[in-house]
């Protein structure tokens, strides 16, 4: 957009830069144990997918982001509601409804304040596959 200087470097207008993400994502500089999977590593911080945020840029975020994520969250949804489908769920013994917590910690994903313990049956239906 217009002359600039980057690190010491004259960058004139116009020029093309292009960013070595993979480098970044594997920088011990900027990363604990750069080369394990380690997703835990963004709990309790707030990031978005949507490309506000650059700590998710080595992985693919914003316009770059996987073309398969919305595609990605229909199936895993769709899964899940198939594989409920086929249990009955209980609570534990001596659980009530009114005991079970409905407040969220939110983060990178969305966990219950307090775990809840269930116990799943499978139904016994000629209809399940």
């Amino acid at each position: 957009m217009e002359d600039c200087k980057v690190a010491g470097y004259d960058i004139s207008k116009g020029t093309m830069i292009l960013i070595n993400t993979w480098s970044i994502g594997r920088d011990p500089n900027s990363w604990d144990a750069p080369e394990k999977f380690l997703p835990e590593r963004f709990l309790g911080k707030e990031t978005d997918i949507l490309g506000s945020n650059f700590a998710l840029l080595p992985f693919g975020s914003g316009r770059r982001r996987c073309p398969g994520y919305p595609l990605a969250l229909k199936i895993v949804r769709t899964m899940l509601a198939n594989l409920l489908h086929g249990f009955n769920l209980k609570l534990v013994d001596g659980m009530r409804p009114e005991d079970i917590c409905m407040e969220e910690m939110f983060g990178l994903a969305t966990h219950p304040k307090k775990p809840l313990a269930i116990i799943m049956e499978p139904t016994l239906s000629d209809n399940f596959y």
